[in-house]
């Protein structure tokens, strides 16, 4: 993944059309990399998640133009490759598991970001009823040591329709169920990156569980 590094930090420098028209080959050789190194890890998830199913891989790497309508950041490309695999193709809202590329700021996680209002209170209504369960998964020692904190967008009060003197009710202020755990370019360039990628989505794995089980419930 070398290659993916030295293009995403040269792109960052020259974020405009004519650069990246000049380096179409080196950004189609990159994605072709991205692609079979996310296919590796779909058939590596399915070994103890197979309800995510084996999935085109091209589906799951997310495109490098970016959505500027609404920015007033008008540079055309994202820095970053990033493949989300979950169930149901990565507009699913399903909990899922994620990769992230980037030049000093790599990272693999996954979890629940940003889901939809009924999606979020069906994670929420989910931990108000098994508190201890999620509290033990997202608690223990090996899970700590990858993801030491959920992503920190929280609402300031409880969220309506549960008690604000619910004993856990910090847990459920999250507007997210995401978690993350860095990683060094020197990780992604060495030769085992790939083991520890899957070793980390392994351990995501029963959270995304619990998460996705709290949907196939309530919605």
């Amino acid at each position: 993944m070398q290659e993916v590094l030295h293009f995403l930090s040269e792109l960052k420098e020259n974020n405009n059309k004519e650069w990246f028209d000049q380096n179409r080959g080196r950004y189609e050789k990159c994605r072709k990399k991205m692609i079979f190194f996310t296919e590796l890890i779909i058939h590596e998830i399915n070994r103890f998640d197979p309800s995510v199913g084996i999935q085109d891989p091209k589906q799951c790497v997310f495109r490098i133009f970016r959505d500027v309508r609404f920015s007033s950041d008008k540079t055309p490309y994202k820095t970053n490759m990033g493949s989300f695999i979950v169930k149901g193709g990565k507009k699913s809202f399903c909990a899922g598991y994620y990769v992230h590329i980037e030049p000093g700021a790599s990272f693999v996680g996954g979890g629940s970001y940003c889901p939809p209002p009924e999606a979020l209170k069906a994670m929420r209504t989910e931990i108000f009823d098994n508190p201890d369960e999620f509290k033990q998964l997202i608690y223990s020692k090996s899970f700590r040591t990858l993801y030491p904190e959920l992503y920190d967008d929280k609402l300031k009060t409880a969220p309506k329709g549960f008690p604000k003197d619910f004993a856990e009710i910090d847990l459920l202020k999250y507007k997210s169920y995401a978690f993350g755990s860095n990683l060094k370019d020197s990780d992604v360039t060495s030769t085992d990156f790939v083991s520890k990628v899957v070793s980390a989505l392994k351990e995501l794995h029963p959270v995304n569980r619990f998460l996705n089980t709290a949907l196939d419930k309530w919605l």
